[in-house]
């Protein structure tokens, strides 16, 4: 009869617990339905204006980006030509797709910019 008592208690113990932890996750939930709400309906903060960036610093970036890729590329293919061993294939061919990519991309870049150029300077005025 001592067993039965203690597994009762036991049993008892498991379910406040468990009702405990069911209240928590009640006002967890009521707490994020409440600070969603606040987020959603709050006011908005005005964010500062930022600067942005002339068109000539973003091509400026954009072709440091290519050059940098490229050089990359050149050193793992050449650390993998002397046989260093911390250079695998993989991570050379992977560097050389990755400026390739990026030479084309900026290749279409310059291309687009020198058709609007041509387009703007044979409009008549």
């Amino acid at each position: 009869m001592v067993e039965r008592a203690d597994i009762n208690n036991v049993l008892s113990e498991i379910r406040s617990l468990r009702s405990q932890m069911m209240q928590n996750q009640q006002n967890q939930r009521i707490e994020q339905d409440a600070s969603v709400r606040g987020r959603i309906d709050g006011p908005r903060q005005v964010q500062e204006p930022q600067e942005t960036p002339s068109f000539n610093d973003m091509l400026g970036k954009a072709v440091n980006n290519v050059n940098d890729l490229q050089q990359q590329a050149s050193d793992l293919r050449t650390a993998y030509d002397v046989g260093d061993p911390n250079v695998d294939i993989t991570r050379v061919m992977i560097a050389a797709q990755k400026s390739s990519v990026s030479f084309e991309a900026l290749t279409q870049v310059r291309n687009r910019v020198v058709q609007a150029y041509e387009t703007i300077m044979n409009m008549p005025i």
